[in-house]
């Protein structure tokens, strides 16, 4: 089979022909219908997160995915082969790129019956962690207000969707060329942080949901009501700051979940919106990897073997 894989840290992933892998127990083997690529992805080539997901290079790249049960391995119960399903394997395994991945039964949920395969497999991880951002420890509530930034990015844009459907009122900060993406995703007011200082146009916010960090993050405490809440995603925030303010801030460490991720299938099938900003096949995988590492995408990046 082909798939993309790291032979070094810093170097550019490469395709490569490998064996079809053997489920072993616990495991299923899935015929990969799309693999999402992620800005970890990127950061675990470059080696700058060894010390968090060390991997055993040569690695295949990429941990989200969407395909079909192809078989399964001894002790796997609950799934058969044809089913359709999602899952996001661990960083330090990997193997989403390819034309079939291993994964453990107990990752897996069931594919949305709405949605094509390729385009499921976005769901994994970005809008694992904007669920998990929202619904799970902000507790967004009905008339609160919540602040995005990045709102037509991957995870951002899906964190405007699920406050808006939490009943929040959602403000979303985005470039001249996510303006679009962010209002139809349901956001109430869009700034254009190129020309533009949210600060004076947002106060009293319940929560702030900020995956860019640095002056972002300093500026966004300054518009939290009391006890309000930041949550960085990418990078860790400064709680002592935040306290120093009379705020909270907490960082999100995504971890896989199947039973979260069933819930998140379930809202794509009640019309959830999953932006993409580029397909490609298998053969030019490497080039969406390159597009991926320049920061300038909106939605997400899917690989189609």
């Amino acid at each position: 089979m082909k798939a993309l894989r790291y032979t070094a840290y810093g170097v550019r992933p490469v395709l490569h022909d490998i064996p079809v892998p053997e489920p072993g127990p616990g495991e299923v083997l899935v015929r990969v219908a799309g693999a999402a690529l992620n800005p970890l992805d990127v950061k675990i080539g470059t080696g700058s997160m060894r010390d968090f997901f060390p991997v055993t290079l040569p690695s295949v790249v990429g941990t989200d995915l969407a395909g079909t049960v192809e078989r399964t391995g001894p002790r796997v119960t609950g799934w058969s082969a044809g089913d359709a399903v999602i899952a996001r394997t661990d960083p330090t395994v990997g193997g989403a790129v390819a034309e079939y991945a291993l994964v453990p039964a107990t990752a897996l949920a069931a594919a949305p019956v709405t949605v094509p395969l390729d385009r499921a497999a976005c769901l994994a991880t970005a809008a694992g962690t904007a669920w998990q951002a929202v619904v799970e420890t902000a507790e967004v509530k009905p008339g609160q207000t919540v602040l995005v930034h990045g709102g037509a990015g991957a995870v951002g844009g899906f964190a405007v969707q699920f406050a808006r459907r939490a009943g929040a009122r959602v403000v979303t900060t985005v470039s001249p060329a996510g303006a679009e993406i962010a209002a139809r995703l349901g956001a109430h007011q869009v700034i254009d942080y190129t020309t533009t200082d949210f600060r004076p146009e947002v106060s009293g916010a319940d929560v702030v949901i900020d995956p860019v960090g640095g002056d972002t993050e300093a500026a966004s405490l300054a518009v939290l009501r009391p006890s309000g809440l930041l949550i960085g995603v990418n990078v860790p925030p400064d709680a002592e700051r935040a306290a120093e303010r009379g705020v909270r801030a907490e960082f999100l460490f995504h971890r896989s979940d199947a039973g979260r991720l069933a819930k998140v299938v379930a809202e794509a099938d009640a019309g959830l919106e999953i932006v993409i900003g580029r397909t490609v096949p298998l053969a030019e995988a490497a080039e969406a990897f390159d597009h991926l590492a320049t920061g300038q995408v909106k939605g997400k990046v899917v690989v189609r073997p």
